[in-house]
């Protein structure tokens, strides 16, 4: 039997009680909103920490330095560094952050040499708007990533400030590295001078290794080259970089990830709630239902859609709005000049719909199955 004809039945038992549907919904809703959010913190740390085959990006900062405004490292240590082997380049990088805490509104500002930087890191993001020939023509120019643009409202042809330092935005660039997405990238002298340090000092080296398999072998041989400096070092893997600054961070979302189980424990609560309900106010109904040739196992297919209509309609309201906050919201939570993306995508709403349908056929299971072993007489005595 075809049970796609029954939807019109579905959706009217499920709003026949108005107020109670509309309250479960709205419930469903706001619980689903805060699971999407959650997993959408989640992912952006996967993206940021989680190594792959292809990473072939060192980190090389000051020893038992942490925020970027303690990490000095001589700016010739780039010789030394590529004369290393299996090293290919050594792009040095003077950072300057607005806060060097946890926050959602941090702007990075990164001092780069601007030819290595095009030659090494060109190819790996794309100028949206404005024009790289126009950052590399000013010295006071700098690159915007498209998070750190929407959220300041910045184009190109306009200035800004921030930590003290005014910039004309020459371009905006998108990027799939979350590292390019909440940071300005403009000269390293200009950057060095505009934050009151002298020049030659700068903040780290991003050293770019042969293969993924030389990172640890490269690592330890470039902090071995400057043990005994008056500036040591402390190299890392680009991921486990920001792994290892961003520890809190890591720990909150794992912490929030129990919120977002929760949530869904209450989706599944709210919806078995209002099938149960249901069932409980309609028992005569289904015996007449019964009696006109239904089947047990129809009356539970009918009343397992009920709870997977109830679900979907709530839990895609609330995946989708979030999803949309923090499409149009830009946010990332920053730490010590080091950018997590809070980024929900569309597949991201689709595992939300997804897991609904599963939530709402859980929901519907026990009642159903109630439903469809009541006789019809037992129907009739206990209304």
């Amino acid at each position: 039997m075809n049970t796609l004809k029954f939807l019109p039945y579905v959706a009217k038992q499920a709003w026949r009680h108005r107020v109670r549907s509309g309250l479960t919904l709205l419930g469903i809703a706001i619980a689903m909103f805060l699971y999407t959010a959650v997993q959408a913190m989640r992912h952006g740390v996967e993206v940021a920490t989680t190594a792959t085959a292809n990473d072939t990006t060192l980190v090389v900062y000051r020893k038992d330095r942490f925020c970027p405004v303690t990490s000095e490292l001589p700016q010739d240590y780039q010789r030394r560094i590529e004369a290393i082997p299996g090293v290919v380049s050594a792009i040095p990088m003077k950072v300057v952050v607005s806060n060097c805490r946890t926050s959602l509104d941090v702007v990075t500002y990164r001092g780069v040499p601007k030819d290595d930087f095009i030659r090494e890191r060109g190819k790996r993001f794309e100028v949206i708007d404005g024009s790289l020939e126009d950052w590399k023509r000013r010295t006071d120019a700098a690159l915007v990533g498209e998070t750190l643009a929407k959220r300041r409202n910045l184009r190109a042809g306009v200035t800004f400030d921030a930590a003290g330092i005014t910039t004309y935005v020459a371009g905006v660039i998108r990027s799939k590295d979350p590292q390019d997405h909440n940071v300005a990238y403009t000269a390293l002298e200009f950057v060095q001078l505009a934050g009151r340090d002298r020049l030659g000092i700068v903040t780290q080296f991003n050293v770019k290794v042969q293969d993924a398999s030389m990172l640890d072998p490269v690592a330890e041989a470039i902090d071995d080259e400057f043990r005994r400096a008056q500036d040591p070092t402390q190299t890392f893997g680009e991921k486990a970089f920001v792994a290892r600054i961003a520890d809190d961070i890591v720990e909150l979302v794992g912490f929030a990830n129990w919120l977002g189980i929760g949530a869904l424990v209450a989706v599944l609560a709210l919806v078995g709630n209002a099938i149960v309900l249901s069932v409980q106010s309609r028992i005569a109904e289904h015996a007449v239902l019964q009696t006109l040739g239904f089947n047990g196992p129809l009356v539970a297919l009918l009343i397992v859609a009920e709870g997977v209509l109830i679900s979907l309609l709530g839990g895609a309201l609330g995946a989708a709005a979030a999803v949309l906050v923090a499409h149009f919201g830009s946010f990332a939570l920053s730490v010590e000049g080091q950018s997590i993306p809070i980024g929900a995508s569309w597949q991201l709403l689709a595992i939300g719909i997804l897991v609904c349908v599963a939530l709402g056929v859980l929901a519907g299971l026990v009642p159903a199955w109630q439903a469809s072993r009541r006789e019809i007489a037992a129907c009739f005595r206990a209304v």
